[in-house]
């Protein structure tokens, strides 16, 4: 005689959860302050020091300490937003800190390099220009919703990334000044056309929040956005 199994209006058994899971469309729990998108965002701010402190310490090996940190921080930025957006990690903190962070790691390393007598102040001035006034643009629009990714702005990323890992190169370890003359021309070019590409998106976004430019689908009510929970720089 086969063993008697619980019906569908039996008692759960012991051990076993009688909670019935959400009814459909309801909105899902938000996400604690506490997770692994926003620890990675908090180790980026927490990496900016200790690059500045390795990088002004001198000598080839404290160089290369600094370029491994530097890198180390960059691909936190590329992962904390990434788990962020996949795993419905997306928090207020996060939207702030993210590009905070963000902006923290490229100026630091921007101006530190200037003061270094490596950079041109006047490449460190139009760069954090255009990065600082994208952010605030980004804080006023945020209401209104999130600006769309744009692939000029991950080139712009990429491009920063890479001109500024080939400044903190060791002189011993580094290429002809020319090419990484011509790499951070091109981070700079990009940077600012990008930043003009996103005045205008955020002016349209701020008139007409539905409007085309917008990663928020009036229909689907997804979005796309670009870092630990922030809009896209552009």
């Amino acid at each position: 005689m086969p063993a008697d199994t619980p019906g569908q209006g039996s008692p759960p058994q012991r051990g076993t959860s009688s909670r019935l899971p959400p009814p459909e469309g309801t909105s899902p729990p938000p996400p604690g302050l506490v997770n692994i998108a926003n620890v990675l965002t908090v180790v980026r701010l927490l990496l900016v020091p200790v690059f500045v402190v390795c990088l002004f310490a001198g000598g080839t090996g404290w160089r290369l300490v600094a370029l491994a940190v530097f890198v180390v921080a960059s691909v936190t930025d590329l992962l904390d937003g990434r788990l962020a957006r996949s795993r419905g990690l997306v928090t207020d903190f996060g939207k702030i800190a993210d590009p905070i962070a963000d902006k923290a790691l490229t100026g630091a390393a921007l101006i530190s390099l200037t003061v270094l007598g490596e950079l041109p102040g006047w490449v460190t001035a139009l760069i954090l220009i255009r990065e600082v006034g994208v952010t605030v643009l980004r804080f006023v629009v945020i209401r209104r919703g999130v600006i769309a990714a744009s692939q000029g702005g991950k080139l712009k990323t990429l491009l920063q990334v890479a001109a500024i890992c080939l400044y903190i190169l060791p002189a011993s370890l580094s290429p002809p000044d020319w090419v990484r003359e011509v790499v951070m021309a091109a981070a700079v070019v990009v940077t600012l056309v990008t930043g003009v590409d996103y005045v205008v998106r955020a002016v349209r976004l701020y008139r007409d929040p539905a409007g085309p430019g917008s990663a928020t689908n009036s229909t689907s009510g997804t979005s796309s956005t670009s870092g630990n929970g922030g809009g896209a720089d552009g």
